[in-house]
């Protein structure tokens, strides 16, 4: 009988034993139902509970630090150790006090990643510009509730926002905040999800403000006259662009340039930088300064330091005498992390669900959140005052007969009876009558119950005020205009981050013309040793000097600025300068091709030239009788790139390259002793740099293409014995004659 087939999707089990003998059971199943089982759920948990932040503007453990510090009464308090706050942290969100610090440090003041922190820190909380300025552990710090977390909070007892269960069931916390302003495009945050990021840039708290206000009053409004542009924490000057800009308003996706803030000192000549891109450090700064001037790219700097000191930030360079201080800063925004762009995602949860928005819709959806959150707190507000209507509705109608009251609690047996009796005696409900029955003995006067009820009318006027306000989208939106309002009037901070709104960028100064030029001899040798002379040094010693078993290979005469490539053994082109090579002497070995170029190891250099102005054509010859002509213009980059891969055909090993600027007759040599004289007009120019070219010589089994050389460079003398005017032919004997000396292979 047939055995039933198994579906695909079942999961198959296997016996299997291991090394102790013990048999083990393993259960294969498909990798989509095991990303679907496993991944899946920790992809979710990434972008929903951790990675990106919601519309109040935190993520999950902001949140639940922050309110922790808000239930050990930090707001307005004295400070306390930051080990202390970790700790209780770890009641709502248990991933490590490490972590809950390390989130605390980010929200401080003393960090300064945020425009308005939220976290009063005392000690050493290390720089948000600085990458190796390590903060104190948390036994060493202080910190509470800065002022600025009251508009944070207004209102979370109020029924404004939800509440959850912690991890274990044994406290609540908010699922958001109850901000009083967008605080989700004021503060700066930054998230990596599963498959998806956040990048948030910071905005200024009155600009804000005023955007959100705007918006409410006209949908339409122009965000652009009021959100002027990003406000970064570590300052700097941003290089406005309105089409940039507006992308990013519009899409939530973009990016803009920031650049350092400097100054020069001219009586001591030099320059001071006290305000970097928010997306870079001092570190990464002085790093690539140093690798300029190392390698000779930036020549005006005679020293560089850092000087940050507890009065901020400072950069000091010092200049070289006759140092052009603004052509310098230009070239350093060019070519470091002084000037950088600074890329927008603005990706938020918005009821669970991952949205990318642009500052409108975020205002929006914040609007409207905020319209519910204020809807909730005036409900909430409206019944209290309704049960306390209630109460004193009661309580006035025993007004008429207190005697009667008193009598009815007197003459009650038992004291479960009294609260129904009090409510058959006055028709009261229950509540009402408890009410009445918790009243001390020293207030059962006439005048302390006419006090109390005469609050009755006034209660009745706020109550209908309020249900007026809950069903009014119009008057929701004053009063959270009215708390925007009070919101900027009393946090708002000028700008940190200037705007240049007439800058032109200023062009590069070209590295050439800073380079010097003069007229040099380039010899190179066969085993990749490369000199660079001066006409003068030459004169005075032109005896070249080379390791044993080296010797000569290659040279020119050409000019400091001169552009040089290297081919090597692995079809690779190394593209450099003459001017990055040192002068030196005929009595020196010169640099090592392989180690100056850093190439890979064992990779080592067969041919180079000099391609100037990239006219002209490569002629590759091949061990198997194959010539390939390359356009030269196929080599030339805009990207100044170090190294081009498949320089030439892998196929078979490269015998000997000639620079053709002009076509010629060349000599082609085997190992049989046989040679061929063709011209290269017969050849037609690729594109392609890894062609495998055509036959020019046809060759008998193990015999290979040892030489090629234009025809003036070598021994022939009987010429018209080895022209062919068809290619591929196998070419003519050598006569004695025309031997000579033994060709020269290319190959070392």
């Amino acid at each position: 009988m047939a055995k039933k087939k198994t579906p695909d999707s079942a999961p198959k089990q296997t016996d299997t034993s291991n090394v102790m003998g013990l048999s083990a059971q393993v259960v294969e199943q498909p990798i989509t139902q095991t990303l679907e089982l496993n991944y899946m759920p920790y992809a979710m948990s990434v972008i929903v509970s951790r990675a990106i932040p919601e519309i109040d503007g935190f993520k999950p453990s902001h949140r639940k630090l922050l309110y922790t510090m808000y239930q050990m009464k930090l707001l307005g308090g004295k400070r306390t150790k930051s080990a202390n706050v970790v700790g209780q942290t770890m009641k709502l969100n248990p991933h490590g006090d490490a972590a809950i610090y390390d989130t605390m440090v980010r929200l401080s003041r003393g960090y300064g990643a945020l425009l308005h922190p939220f976290v009063d820190s005392k000690g050493n909380f290390g720089k948000v510009y600085s990458r190796d300025m390590a903060w104190a552990a948390s036994r060493y710090t202080e910190v509470r509730l800065d002022d600025i977390c009251a508009e944070l909070f207004r209102d979370i007892d109020q029924d404004t926002v939800d509440f959850t269960d912690n991890y274990d069931g044994t406290l609540t916390e908010p699922t958001l905040l109850p901000t009083t302003f967008p605080n989700v495009l004021v503060s700066a945050n930054q998230g990596i999800a599963v498959g998806m990021a956040s990048n948030l840039c910071g905005f200024n708290l009155g600009e804000v403000c005023d955007a959100a206000v705007a918006r409410l009053k006209n949908p339409q409004a122009d965000l652009m006259e009021t959100l002027k542009a990003p406000d970064l924490p570590t300052g700097g000057e941003l290089l406005y662009d309105q089409g940039a800009l507006k992308e990013i308003y519009r899409t939530g996706r973009g990016s803009f340039k920031v650049r350092a803030r400097w100054r020069y000192e001219k009586k001591d000549n030099l320059i001071e930088i006290y305000e970097i891109p928010y997306s870079t450090t001092v570190e990464a700064i002085m790093d690539k300064a140093a690798e300029l001037i190392k390698g000779g790219k930036v020549k005006e700097i005679a020293d560089m330091r850092d000087e940050t000191d507890l009065s901020g930030l400072k950069l000091t360079i010092d200049l070289k005498r006759g140092a052009d201080p603004d052509k310098l800063m230009a070239r350093l925004f060019q070519l470091t992390p002084l000037q950088d762009s600074i890329s927008c995602n603005f990706n938020i949860l918005i009821a669970g669900m991952p949205r990318v928005m642009g500052v409108g819709e975020i205002l929006d959806e914040w609007s409207a959140w905020r319209t519910e959150g204020v809807r909730r707190r005036t409900w909430f507000d409206m019944k209290k005052k309704e049960e306390k209507l209630h109460l004193l509705l009661g309580l006035k109608k025993i007004l008429l007969d207190i005697d009667r009251a008193i009598a009815i609690i007197r003459e009650t047996e038992e004291e479960a009876e009294v609260v129904p009796n009090l409510m058959i005696g006055f028709g009261i409900d229950q509540v009402q009558a408890e009410y009445v029955a918790d009243i001390r003995l020293r207030n059962i006067n006439k005048e302390y119950i006419l006090r109390r009820t005469a609050e009755v009318d006034d209660l009745t006027a706020q109550i209908e005020d309020l249900r007026d306000l809950v069903s009014s989208p119009a008057r929701l939106k004053k009063v959270i205009m009215a708390e925007l309002q009070q919101v900027k009037k009393k946090y708002a901070l000028p700008r940190r981050t200037q705007i240049l709104y007439d800058f032109t960028p200023a062009a590069l100064p070209d590295p050439q013309e800073e380079i010097p030029d003069y007229p040099v001899h380039v010899f190179l040798s066969r085993e990749g040793y490369l000199k660079k002379i001066t006409p003068a040094s030459l004169r005075m010693n032109s005896d070249q000097k080379y390791k044993e078993g080296d010797g000569p290979f290659l040279s020119w005469e050409s000019t400091n600025r001169a552009e040089l490539m290297v081919f090597t053994d692995r079809q690779q082109c190394y593209k450099t300068r003459l001017s990055d090579f040192d002068d030196t002497k005929a009595s020196a070995l010169g640099d090592y091709l392989p180690s100056k170029l850093e190439m890979e190891p064992g990779e080592s250099a067969v041919w180079a030239c000099l391609p100037g102005d990239y006219s002209g054509s490569l002629l590759f010859f091949f061990e198997n009788g194959k010539a390939a002509r390359v356009e030269l213009g196929g080599y030339h980059t805009q990207t100044r790139r170090r190294r081009l891969t498949g320089a030439y055909s892998d196929k078979s090993p490269l015998v000997a390259a000639l620079h053709l600027r002009e076509d010629r007759e060349v000599a082609v040599f085997s190992s049989e002793g046989r040679c061929l004289v063709f011209h290269t007009a017969a050849l037609t120019p690729k594109t392609t740099r890894s062609t495998q070219g055509v036959n020019v010589m046809t060759l008998k089994p193990r015999r290979t293409v040892t030489a090629a050389a234009p025809v003036e460079e070598t021994t022939l003398v009987n010429l018209p014995r080895y022209r062919s005017r068809s290619l591929p032919v196998a070419g003519a004997l050598l006569r004695e004659e025309d031997r000579g000396e033994e060709q020269m292979s290319l190959l070392k």
